[in-house]
């Protein structure tokens, strides 16, 4: 069962439009080319954004790297079939109670200010995402959006548990109690909008049986180990293995974000 939750939104309310920190009345003209051009082709578009999402520091890589080595390696182990995604709450709680809901939180923390976008007040929510680009760590794609409330397309946008819901459970969630485990799955530090490819490829795979494209092997590993290490959740010795041989990948002194691929 895959960890990730869409989101389908209520009425839209008034929205201002943004190009980086300028406002504008409307989208430019830029960004209605960008976004039919990104919608037409399915589950986003592959175009070099002006700039990649920054990768680990050399630092929070061997820093990532001295966490693996302390933590404790327990057998791998089996598949729960009682695992529900139901038992770590209702997706998307507002759990720090300031109106907006946690998917709507993580677009506007991880959206591409670079490209243009649509963000302004919805009901209590201050700083809702109406329509942006979003670039997928896992890939490198660039996932567009001209209406982030319509379920069809948010569904081009899942949004990601790093450490899946069911991984978790299987290294010692299943005995945490409701409330832990509802922190667990509202953890902004634990969730990343994706590609719709990248997350149907990953689901619920840990490490040991799913990586990303190799040039964002080494912040998917950093973040994987900051988060199960936050949480208290043990590794096997696959797992141990894989985070390894994807943070030698981390560049040892610092160097800028890896290079998209070009539009295919």
């Amino acid at each position: 069962m895959r960890s990730t939750d869409f989101w389908a939104a209520g009425p839209a309310s008034t929205r201002r439009a943004r190009q980086g920190s300028t406002s504008r009345p409307v989208m430019t003209g830029a960004a209605v080319l960008l976004v039919l051009v990104c919608l037409t082709g399915g589950g986003g578009c592959r175009v070099p954004p002006a700039s990649a999402p920054p990768g680990p520091t050399p630092s929070a890589a061997a820093a990532a790297s001295a966490v693996l080595d302390r933590m404790p390696v327990v057998p791998r182990p089996p598949a729960d079939p009682s695992y529900r995604r139901a038992a770590f709450g209702r997706a998307w709680a507002d759990t720090d109670h300031d109106g907006c809901s946690q998917r709507a939180q993580v677009l506007f923390s991880r959206l591409d200010r670079s490209l243009p976008y649509i963000e302004g007040p919805r009901g209590r929510c201050r700083h809702d995402v109406s329509s942006g680009s979003w670039i997928d760590p896992y890939s490198g794609m660039t996932v567009t959006l001209s209406d982030v409330h319509d379920q069809r397309q948010a569904e081009r946008l899942p949004v990601d548990h790093v450490v899946a819901l069911a991984v978790a459970n299987r290294y010692g969630a299943a005995s945490w109690s409701a409330a832990k485990k509802l922190s667990f799955a509202t953890d902004v530090e634990n969730l990343q909008p994706t590609s719709l490819a990248s997350n149907s490829a990953k689901s619920d795979r840990d490490p040991a049986r799913w990586r990303p494209a190799r040039p964002y092997e080494c912040g998917y590993a950093v973040k994987y180990v900051d988060v199960k290490a936050k949480w208290g959740l043990p590794l096997d010795r696959a797992e141990k293995a894989a985070l390894q041989d994807m943070l030698a990948t981390c560049p040892s002194t610092p160097s800028a974000s890896p290079a998209l691929p070009s539009p295919s």
